[in-house]
Parts: C-alpha cells; structure tokens; sequence
C-alpha cells in the first residue's frame, strides 16, 4: 500500500504540471494575439495610407483630365485656323518661285 503523504504529493505534483501547461497555453495565446493586434494595426495604418495615396491619385488624375481636355480644344481651335487660313489662301500659279 501506498503511504497518504505519497499519494497526496503525487497528486499535487500532477496538479501542479497541469497548472503549468495551462498557464503556457494562455500565455501563448495572449502572445499569439498580441501578434494579430500588431498585424491588424499595421494592416489598418496601410489602408489609411493607401487611401490618402488613392485620393491624391484622384485629384492629379482630375487635374490631368482637365488640363487634356483643355489642351484638346486648343489644338482644335488651332486646326480650324488653319483649315480657314488654307481654304482662303490664293491659289498657287504654278510658278515655284511664286509661293
């Protein structure tokens, strides 16, 4: 037979290595989740960043479309000048040095 104080220290000590494993896995847990905390936080600075990138991206593309579109009305603008210039410019004679 086995003596009480044996049984009760060995039921302790299996006690006390199930505490310990206990405590390892939450402590593993907590650092598992500080872990996500950190990616989430890092992932949610990028979105921001990302967006404010995006909204400059925006403007500029509004600014280039405007300026495009500016552009284009002048080079028209150009080419019907120069069309009418052209359309009512004389005749050419058919002498090359009379231009």
């Amino acid at each position: 037979m086995s003596n009480p104080l044996e049984e009760a220290l060995r039921r302790l000590d299996t006690s006390l290595g199930m505490l310990e494993a206990a405590v390892n896995r939450r402590l593993a847990v907590d650092h598992a989740r500080g872990d996500l905390e950190t990616e989430l936080q890092i992932m949610q600075d990028d979105r921001a960043r990302l967006a404010v990138e995006l909204d400059s991206a925006s403007n500029r593309l509004g600014s280039v479309e405007a300026a495009t579109q500016d552009v284009s009305r002048r080079v028209t603008r150009a080419i019907a000048t120069i069309e009418e210039v052209l359309a009512h410019q004389e005749p050419e004679t058919g002498d090359p040095g009379h231009r």
